[in-house]
């Protein structure tokens, strides 16, 4: 699981224009919501998309170092705090009261793809 974590972002960093199709599926693509590389390129993900794929990640060998066994309710408890940060900017730009640059929405959807990876890692390693 954590190899396909690490290699699926480097794709997006590493092959960006091959990605992009896949990557539509998953993602609304707006330029205007994405990272460019160095030579203008797109990222295949939005800002968010990637901050949630860098999250998890970023959470996959912090996790094996400090073990993955959660209880289903601080399970419940660590996503909905996680997921608070990407609830609120989202809801807020939706609604037109506030607009937020990319760097924002990637910082904001770290916490929610380090906790979902994180919460599947315990699963996974329950079983």
């Amino acid at each position: 699981m954590g190899v396909g974590l690490w290699l699926w972002m480097a794709a997006l960093f590493l092959a960006p224009a091959a990605m992009r199709p896949f990557c539509g599926f998953i993602c609304h693509q707006r330029p205007e919501r994405s990272f460019f590389l160095p030579g203008g390129t797109q990222m295949p993900v939005c800002a968010r998309c990637t901050g949630l794929y860098v999250g998890g990640a970023l959470a996959f060998p912090l996790t094996l170092a400090a073990g993955a066994s959660v209880s289903a309710r601080r399970a419940r408890r660590v996503l909905a705090l996680a997921a608070l940060p990407t609830a609120v900017t989202w809801t807020l730009e939706t609604a037109g009261a506030a607009a937020f640059s990319n760097a924002a929405r990637f910082a904001a959807a770290l916490p929610l793809g380090c906790a979902a990876a994180w919460l599947v890692l315990g699963v996974l390693a329950d079983d």
